[in-house]
C-alpha cells in the first residue's frame, strides 16, 4: 500500500532545525516519562517474581496466581477509556498525578494481602488506579510529534518496559533473597512495598515539570512553538475530522483491539510466567533466576530501539510487526523444544525477546496514523483497553494448563498461536484499509 500524502522536500538547514528543537523537547519530557513507565510496569508485573516465595508462605496454588494476574487488567479495562477522555479534557499533568498517586499507593498495600480474595481486589484496583497510564501518554506524544517522528518516540518510550524487566529480575530476586526475614516481614513483602513507593513521589514530579501542550512550555521560544505547531499542521490537514462516535462505528478499531488483545495476551503470559519458567529448567535460587531473565531483556531492548528506527526510516509498519511476531513465535517454540537445555533455551529466549519488545510500539505507531486526531484520544483508549483484555484471560488459561499438566511447555503453545494470530490480523487489516476509500492519515506500506 502506498501513502497519498504528498512529500515536500525539506532544506538541510530547516530539518537540522527541527532535529534540534524535538530533540529539546525529546530530552524535557521523555526520560520522567521513560522512568515513570518503568514503574508503572514494574508494579504490574512484579507478581511473576513475588509469587515464587508467595507459594512458600501462603497456600495458594498457580491457578490463583494466574486469576489474580489478570484481575488488574478487569479493572484497567473498565477505566481506561473514561481515563483518557478525561486527560483530554482537563490535561496530563492532573490525569497523570491521580493516577501514580493512587497506583502507588495500591502497589504498596499488596504487601498486606493473607487470602486470595484480598489478592484479587488488590490487583483490581491495582488496574482501575492505573487504567489510563499508557494510551493518556500514547494521546500525550500526539500533542508534541508530528507522525514521521513517532514511532522511534513511542519505541524509546516503550523501551522502557524492556530496560526495567532487564533490571526487574536481578532486582526482586535480590530482594526475595536479602530481605527475607527483616524486620519480621517477608522478603515478597518488602518487594510490593518498596516497588509501590516511588510512583507517588513520580506523580509530583510530573506534575511539576511537564506542561500539557508546546503552546505552555516557557523553555520553548516562540519560533520554536511555532516549528512544533507547522510540523503538526499536516497531519490535521490531511484527516477528517470526525466525531468520536464514528470511531466506535469503524470495524478496523475492533479489529486492532483484537489484534492487541492477541499479542498483550501472549506477550503477558510471558512476562508473568517467565521466572517459572526458567525454574522448570532447573534453577532454584531466586537470585539466578532474576539475573538468567535479565538476559534476554537486554536483547529486546537492543532490537526494539533498532526496529524502531528501522520503521521510521522506510516508513513501513505492517510488515515489521509482522516480522517481529514471528520472531517471538519461533523464538518461544525453540524456547519449548529444547527445554532441559538451559543454554539452547536461554539462547533462543533471547531471539523471542527481540521480537516481543519490538511489536508493541510499531503497533501503537500504526494506531496512532490510523486514526484521525478528532478521535485519536477516544480511539487508542478503546483498543487499549479492549486489548487489555487478553493479559485478564490469556494468564488465567495459561496458569490453568500448567497446574493441570505440571509442565510450561504446552502453555506456550497458546502463546505462539497468539502471537502468530495478531501478525496475521494486522497484516489483514492493513489489506483491508487499502481498499477502503481514505478517511484518515493513510496507513504506511
Amino acid at each position: 500500500m502506498t501513502s497519498t500524502t504528498a512529500t515536500v522536500p525539506i532544506p538541510p538547514t530547516t530539518r537540522s532545525s527541527a532535529d534540534a528543537v524535538f530533540s529539546k523537547i525529546s530530552w524535557r519530557i521523555l526520560p520522567i516519562l521513560l522512568i515513570a513507565y518503568m514503574i508503572a510496569y514494574l508494579d504490574r508485573v512484579n507478581i511473576g517474581y513475588a509469587q515464587l516465595q508467595m507459594k512458600q508462605t501462603l497456600s495458594w496454588g498457580d491457578a490463583v496466581y494466574g486469576i489474580g494476574a489478570g484481575m488488574f487488567f478487569i479493572g484497567y479495562f473498565l477505566f481506561e477509556v473514561p481515563s483518557n477522555m478525561l486527560l483530554e479534557k482537563i490535561g496530563a499533568r492532573k490525569t497523570l498525578l491521580r493516577i501514580m498517586v493512587c497506583w502507588g499507593f495500591i502497589a504498596a498495600a499488596m504487601a498486606f494481602v493473607e487470602t486470595p480474595t484480598q489478592f484479587y481486589v488488590a490487583r483490581f484496583l491495582l488496574g482501575v488506579f492505573e487504567a489510563g497510564f499508557f494510551p493518556g501518554i500514547i494521546l500525550y506524544f500526539t500533542y508534541w510529534y508530528p507522525s514521521v517522528r513517532r514511532g522511534q518516540v513511542i519505541a524509546t518510550f516503550m523501551s522502557a518496559t524492556t530496560i526495567v524487566s532487564v533490571i526487574t529480575g536481578p532486582l526482586c530476586g535480590a530482594m526475595l533473597k536479602y530481605f527475607h526475614g527483616v524486620n519480621g516481614w517477608h522478603g515478597w513483602q518488602w518487594l510490593f512495598l518498596l516497588q509501590g513507593l516511588p510512583a507517588v513521589l513520580l506523580g509530583a514530579l510530573i506534575w511539576l515539570l511537564l506542561e500539557d501542550k508546546p503552546a505552555d512550555a516557557e523553555w520553548l521560544s516562540a519560533s520554536e512553538k511555532k516549528q512544533v505547531l507547522d510540523s503538526l499542521a499536516p497531519d490535521t490537514a490531511h484527516t477528517a475530522a470526525a466525531p468520536p462516535r464514528k470511531t466506535v462505528r469503524d470495524p478496523n478499531v475492533w479489529l486492532l483491539a483484537l489484534t492487541y488483545f492477541f499479542l498483550l495476551g501472549a506477550t503477558y503470559t510471558m512476562v508473568f510466567w517467565l521466572p517459572s519458567l526458567i525454574q522448570s529448567w532447573g534453577v532454584k535460587d531466586m537470585l539466578t533466576i532474576g539475573l538468567l531473565a535479565a538476559i534476554p531483556n537486554a536483547f529486546g531492548v537492543a532490537g526494539m530501539i533498532l526496529i524502531g528506527r528501522s520503521s521510521d526510516k522506510r516508513r513501513e509498519r505492517r510488515w515489521h510487526f509482522a516480522a517481529c511476531v514471528g520472531l517471538a513465535a519461533a523464538g518461544l517454540a525453540v524456547t519449548t523444544l529444547l527445554t532441559g537445555n538451559l543454554t539452547g533455551s536461554l539462547v533462543a529466549l533471547c531471539f523471542a525477546s527481540i521480537g516481543i519488545a519490538a511489536a508493541t510500539p510499531l503497533f501503537f505507531t500504526q494506531v496512532c496514523e490510523y486514526l484521525s486526531p478528532a478521535v485519536a484520544a477516544v480511539g487508542i483508549a478503546l483498543i487499549s483497553s479492549f486489548g487489555n483484555l487478553g493479559p485478564a484471560i490469556a494468564p488465567t488459561i495459561n496458569g490453568l494448563i500448567t497446574q493441570r499438566t505440571g509442565s510450561t511447555a504446552y502453555s506456550m503453545v497458546l502463546v505462539v498461536a497468539l502471537y502468530l494470530l495478531a501478525g496475521a490480523l494486522l497484516l489483514f487489516i492493513t489489506a483491508r484499509s487499502a481498499k477502503a476509500p481514505a478517511r484518515r492519515l493513510p496507513l504506511p506500506a
